[in-house]
C-alpha cells in the first residue's frame, strides 16, 4: 500500500507525475472544469496540531474532486481510549485515505505501519511533504523548470528546510540552508538523502547574503514553531541576522522570488515590503497547497484517471 510519510516514499518519476496532475487540475479549475475523480471517496483529516492552509485545503480540494472529508480532532480519541492497532484498522472500514498532522513522526508511522489505508503526513516534526510539493509546483510556475535552479532557505533548519532539501535533491535542484550555528538540519536526514541521491547539492552556509547571491527563491520561516515558545528570546537574537528583508534581497538578483509556508510573523522573520512586493509569490504558494494536494489524491485513488487524462 502506497503512503506518503516523507518524501522518501516516492520516486523522482513519481513526483514529477504529481506535479504535472496537480498543474492539470488547477488549469482545468481556473476554467471552471471540476472533473469527479475521487467521487464517493472520503478523506480523514486526524489532526493533533491547529491548522489553517493544511485543513482548508484538503477538505476543499477532495470537494472539487467530487469526494468528502472528515475532520478528526481529539474527540476521537487517538492513542487514549484504545490501541492504535484497533483505532488505525477500524478508521480504515470507513474511509480511503487519512491525512494526519502529527507532534511526532513516529505516530504517522504507527498508523501506516497496519496498511490499513494510504497515509499522508500534513506535518510533523521530521518533515513536511505536502508543503514541499506546493513549494516546487510554485517555482515550476514561476519559472517554468526547477532542473538546476537555487532555492536558498534562509532561517531555522527545520522540518520544511529538511523537506525541501530532499525535494530539491528529487529535481536536480540546489539547495542552500543559511542559519547560525546551532539551527542545521538534522545529520541523519541529510545521510540519508546523500545515500539515495549522491549527487544531491546541498549545503550549509552561516551568512545568508552570500548565499543569496545567485538564488532563484529565497524561502523563510517562522523563526519559533509550534511548541518551541520557551526557547523564543533565544530564538530572535540567533536569527536576528537572518531576517528576510530589503537589504538582504538587494544582494539577490532581480528575477529571484520569495516564499514562506506561512503563517508569518511579519517584522521578524520577514519584513512587510518584502512579503508583499512584487517578487513575493506567498500567496499563490498557499493557493498551491491545495492544487498539489489535489494531483497527490489522484496518484494515490485513482493513477488510472492520471493516465488518460494527463499527457
Amino acid at each position: 500500500m502506497q503512503h506518503l510519510l516523507t518524501l522518501f516514499e516516492l520516486e523522482p518519476h513519481d513526483l514529477v507525475r504529481i506535479l504535472d496532475t496537480s498543474l492539470s487540475l488547477k488549469n482545468r479549475l481556473q476554467v471552471g472544469d471540476r472533473p469527479p475523480i475521487l467521487e464517493r471517496r472520503v478523506l480523514a483529516l486526524l489532526f493533533q496540531k491547529p491548522s489553517l492552509r493544511t485543513r482548508v485545503s484538503f477538505e476543499t480540494g477532495m470537494a472539487q474532486l467530487g469526494g468528502s472529508s472528515l475532520f478528526l480532532g481529539e474527540e476521537v480519541g487517538w492513542g487514549k481510549r484504545e490501541s492504535t492497532s484497533d483505532f488505525t484498522q477500524v478508521l480504515g472500514q470507513f474511509v480511503d485515505a487519512v491525512v494526519c498532522r502529527a507532534k511526532r513522526h513516529e505516530h504517522v508511522e504507527a498508523l501506516a505501519k497496519f496498511n490499513a489505508m494510504p497515509i499522508i503526513n500534513g506535518l510533523t516534526d521530521l518533515c513536511h511533504p505536502c508543503q514541499a510539493m506546493a513549494d516546487v509546483l510554485t517555482m515550476k510556475e514561476a519559472f517554468g523548470e526547477t532542473k538546476g535552479r537555487h532555492l536558498v532557505f534562509v532561517g531555522d533548519g527545520n522540518n520544511v528546510a529538511q523537506s525541501l532539501a530532499l525535494i530539491s535533491a528529487m529535481l536536480e535542484m540546489r539547495f542552500t540552508l543559511a542559519c547560525p550555528e546551532g539551527y542545521e538540519m538534522d545529520s541523519d536526514w541529510l545521510g540519508q538523502v546523500a545515500k539515495r541521491y549522491p549527487n544531491a547539492q546541498i549545503e550549509t552556509v552561516n551568512d545568508p547574503n552570500k548565499a543569496v547571491a545567485d538564488a532563484d527563491a529565497i524561502y523563510t520561516d517562522v523563526w519559533t514553531s509550534m511548541g518551541q515558545e520557551a526557547e523564543m528570546a533565544a530564538r530572535r537574537e540567533a536569527f536576528a541576522p537572518y531576517q528576510v528583508n530589503k537589504s538582504l534581497m538587494a544582494d539577490a538578483p532581480s528575477h529571484t522570488r520569495v516564499l514562506h509556508c506561512l503563517p508569518a510573523v511579519r517584522g521578524e522573520e520577514i519584513t512587510n515590503d518584502v512579503i508583499d512586493s512584487e517578487q513575493s509569490v506567498v500567496i499563490n504558494q498557499a493557493g498551491n497547497r491545495m492544487h498539489a494536494q489535489k494531483g497527490l489524491l489522484v496518484w494515490l485513488l485513482n493513477r488510472e484517471w492520471i493516465d488518460l487524462n494527463v499527457g
